[in-house]
């Protein structure tokens, strides 16, 4: 059959995204992924150098994604299928374009992990982030933060279009390097590979930091190996070093076999300059998925969860009882994920990958040869899917890669169309049409039409200040528009992402003269604890939360005094002595309200809520992070991670029994990050509380009595490293 492309819903249990986080991520990117200058002294000259070129230093402009919950409800997603006699493949182009199955027909089997839920966690450069299938990582180290967006697609030409062929183009404008890229993908009439085009431009006067990642989720048991062209790779764990081992064995174990592995893990395969670049996993009978690619696709990586308890905790918290295990198998433009390479102006990178069905004998891709097993999967490969007949695709689809859509199956974002227009951009194949710009982009168009970019209303705390832009182009636009509260606090925005954090706060200033904000409050807030002064820091974002739950039309009002000056150092009676400051709970009636305003003021409260509670914890001031927490709504109060907030302040209080209670109730952060210890380290703390005798000192003896005495429970264990 020829190849066949249609819209499709597919329904899966899901947990709504929820609001984004109206609060600009001015905070250092909190990435697991990277190491010291002393590691990187160790590296090879080529590699030292891609680990050190403009690596990110926050994940601005985009927004953060934290108000998802863990609720899954029945949900229709947008999906794309593409089909020909050999394969079935489906793509969430709402979801990042995820390739959500690769279906063989013949075998009638998946060649990926397909989660069967939908249900977000917090691993993305900006949050919310899903297991499963085939993602497509760009922008910078990490899972990128189009993970839960929505991207442009369209059904254009193919190759192979005069025997009725055509391909699907998923396209956006990707905001952290501000970079235009395109995934075409297509299945030639009778082949069992999938083809993938990817191209990433250039179109600015200047070079661009790049990053690329495809990352495949694959079934995983006990019988699964991966294989790749190599002897040696660099393994990175979560200590953040990055060593050169041997490949397969280390450490006694054979990590070529993902369950022999204790604790996460990615081995990023050396290999070598003249090898074809390839990788696959194979179950006990020798069947499973090969990827291979053109050679500018250089780097081979496998992820793995490992069998020790908190990388098994992990698989199951991102998926549904029952469900199995997954590796990841990756591949991407450098040899490491801590790499950025330079893409010169005015150019592109391009390349072509396939994706398919490999079977080989078990006992040779089995056995304690390495080479031998290896070379067999190889030469499997070839014989399925010859190197020069990758190469020649690749040759055949580059002039179509330029090719204009011919029907619209799905709609991105209006960043791409705002771009454009500022910048004049010539872009054939991936049209960022002006009929794509919505809210979040209208400000900012009429900034580049007018030179002025509209005022807040006044007289009223807004739910959210709206998307901050950074680049040169836009802080420059910034500067020359008349000064509002607005303005002024998206030029402070654009500034500390430029570096320039003197200028920032002198903008945020001058907007809180314009119009007492929450939103320029607590990026002063931010300022002053970056430079050492978290006493300011904690004053400043209690009165923004003052400032919010106002406007929500909650009570916040002092017990015992007046408000304190929201730029004073510190709330001080006449003797010098810190006043005790209490925001008043709202009633207990108070529910959800309806509607996007209501659920922008939560997000808005929780947001502002979580960070004057660790400031106010940070400073010693447990009784007013108390306050502030009582003072939230309830919902709000009922989440994880402000259950957790409620132990760390129980316990700052000295009420070590209390904060203990809080974790045998049990609870779930939701938004638990990749690597964050939180849980356990405030688990810990509460047991060496609960165990240390009168006057007897904290020691490594004392500590290790409490963990025995106390250990970790199995809903809390997130451990990604060992203890």
């Amino acid at each position: 059959m020829a190849t066949t492309v249609r819209r499709t819903t597919l329904t899966l249990p899901a947990a709504p995204l929820g609001p984004g986080n109206p609060l600009p991520a001015l905070r250092p990117l909190d990435e697991t992924h990277r190491v010291d200058e002393r590691v990187r002294a160790t590296l090879p000259a080529d590699m030292a150098r891609q680990v050190a070129y403009r690596p990110l230093r926050s994940v601005l402009p985009v927004r953060l994604l934290d108000g998802y919950g863990r609720d899954r409800v029945p949900t229709a997603l947008d999906a794309l299928v593409l089909e020909n006699d050999h394969l079935r493949v489906t793509v969430l182009p709402g979801l990042g374009g995820r390739v959500h199955s690769l279906h063989h027909k013949p075998g009638g089997r998946e060649l990926l992990y397909r989660n069967p839920v939908f249900q977000p966690a917090d691993f993305a450069l900006n949050g919310a982030w899903f297991s499963g299938g085939i993602e497509w990582n760009i922008g910078a180290t990490g899972h990128t933060t189009l993970s839960c967006a929505p991207l442009h697609a369209a059904r254009v030409p193919a190759p192979d279009a005069a025997d009725g062929g055509a391909m699907v183009r998923l396209w956006e404008w990707e905001r952290l390097r501000d970079l235009p890229f395109q995934v075409d993908l297509w299945l030639p009439a009778d082949s069992a590979f999938l083809y993938v085009g990817v191209r990433i431009r250039n179109p600015h006067h200047h070079p661009a930091p790049v990053y690329w990642w495809s990352n495949i989720a694959v079934p995983e048991d006990e019988g699964t190996r991966v294989l790749a062209p190599a002897d040696e790779a660099w393994h990175f764990g979560y200590t953040r070093t990055l060593t050169r081992v041997p490949v397969p064995e280390w450490n006694g174990a054979d990590r070529s076999y993902p369950l022999r592995g204790s604790h996460p893990a990615d081995y990023f395969y050396e290999l070598p300059e003249d090898a074809r670049r390839w990788i696959a996993s194979l179950d006990a009978r020798g069947h499973g998925l090969v990827q291979t690619s053109t050679d500018l696709l250089r780097g081979r990586k496998l992820f793995l969860w490992g069998a020790g308890p908190g990388g098994r905790r992990w698989q199951r918290w991102l998926t549904e009882p029952g469900t199995g295990g997954y590796a990841e198998i990756q591949a991407g433009l450098a040899r490491t994920q801590l790499e950025h390479i330079p893409l010169d102006a005015g150019e592109e990178f391009a390349w072509l990958e396939a994706y398919g069905p490999l079977s080989a004998d078990p006992e040779a891709v089995h056995g304690e040869d390495w080479a031998a097993a290896r070379r067999t999967a190889g030469e499997r490969l070839e014989a399925a899917l010859p190197r020069a007949t990758v190469e020649a695709a690749y040759d055949t689809w580059r002039p179509y890669a330029d090719a204009e859509p011919e029907q619209r199956l799905a709609t991105g974002s209006g960043w791409g169309a705002l771009e454009v227009e500022r910048g004049g951009h010539r872009l054939p194949g991936t049209p960022f049409d002006p009929g794509t710009l919505g809210e979040e982009q209208l400000p900012w168009r009429r900034l580049l039409r007018s030179g002025a970019f509209p005022a807040w209303e006044p007289g009223r705390v807004r739910t959210d200040p709206g998307a901050s832009l950074v680049s040169p182009a836009w802080r420059d636009l910034l500067e020359a528009a008349p000064a509002t509260a607005a303005a002024e606090y998206h030029l402070g925005v654009a500034q500390w992402h430029a570096g320039d954090r003197a200028q920032a706060e002198r903008s945020w200033e001058r907007s809180l003269r314009c119009a007492e904000t929450p939103w320029a409050l607590r990026c002063l807030a931010v300022a002053d604890s970056e430079s050492g002064h978290p006493s300011r820091a904690a004053e400043r974002l209690l009165r923004a939360v003052r400032l919010v739950l106002t406007a929500a039309g909650t009570a916040a009002t002092e017990a015992a005094a007046p408000a304190p000056d929201a730029a004073a150092p510190d709330a001080m009676d006449t003797t010098g002595a810190r006043r005790a400051v209490s925001v008043v709970a709202p009633p207990a009636t108070a529910g959800p309200e309806a509607g996007p305003d209501g659920s922008a003021r939560e997000a808005a409260e929780a947001a502002l809520g979580r960070e004057a509670v660790v400031a106010l914890l940070a400073v010693d001031r447990a009784d007013d992070a108390r306050a502030v927490l009582e003072a939230l709504r309830p919902e709000i109060r009922a989440r994880g991670r402000f259950q957790l907030l409620r132990a760390q302040v129980l316990l700052a209080q000295g009420d070590a029994a209390s904060a203990r209670a809080v974790f045998d109730e049990g609870f779930e952060v939701c938004d638990l990050r990749e690597g964050d210890e939180g849980l356990s380290d405030t688990w810990f703390a509460i047991a060496e509380a609960l165990t240390a005798r009168p006057g007897e000192p904290r020691t490594d003896r004392t500590r290790a009595r409490a963990r025995a005495e106390h250990p970790l429970p199995e809903p809390y264990e997130f451990r990604m490293r060992p203890s």
